[in-house]
């Protein structure tokens, strides 16, 4: 269960985990899985009061959001759609009283199959879901309402899904305004909202379109646009509405919230990956985790772990290496599974779908193995309540 200090909070294809440090950032330990096995797409949590929210779902259970106030030893779900399991229940009285069932009318019936993100800010809880929505809660995950100016966009009609389906995976809120917020769905690209998410405005524009390069694959920029399917996004702190972003065709940073982008990629070994990390203090900081290629395996080029960091706003790169993995390395790193602490110095955490979490504590110059063969992981996010 979640103590004092750093708690990793980890989603996998087999219910959530907690991985305790304490204060020291040393001694790991293990607890889970929570949430009755669910798949979990993402796990947050709240610094001030140690609350957790855990959600995920998919075609069996429906989609749902799971809540713990006591730091995971007990845990609440609020079911939001319909899943095959409803159907068998309701043909089947025998089924029916083996799980449970009780026939609630769920608030979104069958209008999506999965929450693929949270975000919490200014005592709003944000949900992702799949197929692409927006939720909102603001009693804690136990109501939710769809955020219907997103859902009501112009541009919706023509949203297209990337190879998982048409999901809201990345919410990012301004930690000053809480009337601000930028969204990212695949593949749909970057939408943000000035006004409390009444309306939205779609940024994906590339800052020289002259300067893009030529590619044919279908996710690559063109039209003046970067691509559409963006895999995950950062707000850099104190430094504006400074965004970092990895695409599923390079790295970006946008200087002003996502009007303009600029690619960052040249020095990277590859345009593919899924997370991008900010340093908590340093805007100038990043950190991403290049994979070979979608159609190539989506592994660590060459078979060789390294996460990349740079510490100049993307003008160039450096492969960090020790302790990981530098021979048959296959595993991949998804889009929600890296993540990072603000102390000093600052700690970045990853997990892989081969079940390992990696931590180091040194901002990435080692990298040490504190979890391993756990369930596929799905997220990382890092709970710090010194």
């Amino acid at each position: 269960m979640a103590t004092g200090g750093i708690t990793i909070l980890v989603g996998t294809t087999k219910g959530a985990f907690l991985i305790s440090g304490g204060d020291s950032r040393a001694g790991w330990t293990v607890s889970g899985p929570f949430c009755e096995g669910w798949p979990i797409n993402h796990i947050v949590g709240d610094p001030a009061t140690g609350a957790l929210w855990a959600a995920g779902g998919g075609d069996w259970h429906g989609a749902g959001v799971w809540r713990s106030l006591d730091g995971g030893g007990t845990w609440e779900l609020a079911r939001l759609t319909r899943g095959t399991m409803d159907d068998w229940a309701e043909n089947d009285p025998d089924f029916a009283a083996m799980i449970g069932w009780n026939g609630e009318v769920l608030p979104f019936t069958d209008t999506f199959s999965q929450i693929w993100s949270l975000g919490h800010a200014h005592g709003t809880l944000y949900a992702g879901t799949k197929p692409a929505s927006l939720l909102a809660s603001t009693d804690g995950g136990i109501s939710w309402e769809k955020v219907e100016g997103l859902s009501n966009h112009p541009s919706a009609g023509s949203w297209n899904p990337g190879a998982a389906g048409l999901v809201l995976h990345t919410i990012v809120a301004d930690p000053a305004d809480p009337k601000k917020l930028w969204i990212g769905i695949s593949a749909a690209g970057v939408f943000a909202t000035e006004d409390g998410g009444v309306t939205w405005e779609r940024r994906n524009r590339l800052s020289n379109s002259d300067n893009c390069g030529h590619h044919d694959h279908p996710a690559a920029p063109r039209d003046g646009e970067i691509g559409h399917c963006v895999h995950n996004m950062m707000r850099a702190p104190g430094a504006g509405d400074l965004l970092y972003q990895q695409n599923h065709h390079g790295v970006w940073r946008s200087v002003d919230g996502g009007r303009n982008w600029d690619d960052i990629t040249e020095g990277l070994p590859s345009t593919f990956g899924f997370p991008i990390r900010v340093h908590p203090r340093d805007p100038d900081t990043i950190w991403t985790l290049p994979l070979n290629g979608d159609s190539q395996g989506r592994y660590p080029p060459d078979a060789a772990a390294a996460v990349w960091r740079s510490r100049d706003g993307g003008a160039s790169w450096q492969d960090l290496r020790q302790g990981l993995p530098q021979q048959s390395c296959f595993f991949t790193v998804l889009r929600q599974a890296m993540a990072g602490d603000a102390r000093d110095p600052a700690g970045i955490y990853f997990g892989t779908n081969s079940g390992s979490v990696f931590a180091s504590l040194d901002e990435g110059d080692s990298w040490d193995e504190i979890a391993r063969h756990l369930p596929t992981i799905l997220a990382v996010e890092v709970l710090d309540r010194a």
